[in-house]
This record gives C-alpha cells, sequence and structure tokens, in this order.
C-alpha cells in the first residue's frame, strides 16, 4: 500500500492529491489540442474534465494492483495548477508499475516535469516498493521520450505502428527503469 505524506515538497514544487476546486485550472490545459496530440484522449470538454478530475480525487492512494495514484502538480510560488501525475500499480507479484505524466505547456521547458517525475519515481521505489517502473508514450513524443532519459530510464522497446491512435498507426516507445538502477542514480 502507498498512501504518500501529502503535500510533497521539491525545490519548486509542491505535489498534492487533486481537489474539486482543481477543474478550472485541469481543463486548462486538458482542452488543449497540442497537450493531447499524442495522448489516447482526445480535448476534452469541461464535462470530461470533472469526469477525470472525479477519478483523480479518489485516487490520492495505493491499495492494490490495477490501481492508480493520481498526483496534482502545484507551482510552489504561485500555488497555480500546472501538471497531472500518474502512478500505476501493475503487478504486486512482480513489483511493477507505470508513470505517466501531463504538464500544461507554458510550464514546458523550465524542468518542472522532470523535478515531479522523479519524485513520482522515488514513491514508487521506496515508498510502494516496486521492482521495475515503465513508462511508455508515443514514438513521435519527443519531449516525453527525452524526459524519460533524462530520468536515467532506459529505451527498451520500440513498437512499430502497434496501435490506431485517433485513427492513425503509431509507434510506442517503452522506457525502464529497475530499483538498482534507482539506488545508483540516488547514491
Amino acid at each position: 500500500m502507498l498512501r504518500p505524506d501529502y503535500p510533497i515538497t521539491t525545490e519548486r514544487l509542491i505535489l498534492r492529491p487533486f481537489r474539486s476546486d482543481d477543474l478550472d485550472a485541469l481543463n486548462a490545459f486538458q482542452s488543449r489540442s497540442d497537450v493531447a496530440r499524442y495522448l489516447y484522449w482526445g480535448p476534452r470538454s469541461r464535462a470530461e474534465s470533472a469526469a477525470a478530475l472525479a477519478k483523480r480525487i479518489h485516487s490520492s492512494t495505493l491499495q492494490k494492483e490495477g490501481q492508480f495514484l493520481a498526483i496534482a502538480v502545484e507551482l510552489a510560488s504561485t500555488g497555480q495548477l500546472i501538471g497531472d501525475l500518474n502512478l500505476e500499480y501493475l503487478s504486486a507479484e512482480h513489483r511493477q508499475g507505470e508513470i505517466g505524466f501531463v504538464f500544461h505547456p507554458d510550464f514546458h521547458g523550465k524542468g518542472f516535469a522532470a523535478e515531479a517525475a522523479a519524485e513520482l519515481l522515488r514513491l514508487g521505489f521506496e515508498e510502494l516498493g516496486l521492482h521495475r517502473i515503465i513508462g511508455r508514450c508515443d514514438g513521435r513524443n519527443i519531449a516525453s521520450s527525452s524526459l524519460m532519459e533524462r530520468l536515467g530510464m532506459r529505451k527498451e522497446a520500440h513498437l512499430r505502428e502497434n496501435e490506431v491512435v485517433k485513427g492513425d498507426w503509431t509507434d510506442e516507445l517503452i522506457f525502464a527503469m529497475l530499483e538498482d538502477e534507482w539506488k545508483a542514480r540516488e547514491a
């Protein structure tokens, strides 16, 4: 089980559970076509963001495999919601999880996603006790693949045209990090 000690603070960010008053800020980036471009879902209406937020509000802890931990990323200096993190508990037996992240484009290129995602890896390895964490992205999503490489995740697979996403065949990249690699990175 993982019940993070919220709020989690980093140098510039506050990681916390989602709240009902996050709807406007969440929809501000979920409704954008440039944000949804490489995701399975398209730009979300306010109602669709509200439904996604309701799930996130009830996902602030992990109790069993198949669940996901949803964490809001807030800019410490302003209190603005700038991102959305996920840690999915894939397998208890094999101690595996998957991370995901979506950030408002106004905050791209400033290191915020790397700062937040590193904390997500820490939660997975050090608090949930995972052995292996993966991250997946559309093969065209250079920003996400570059971020996972900067985090120290290794590219394990490039699956050619393995899915139809929004009517197009797309490649999928799979990155991973092992617990020992995390410990070596932190040493």
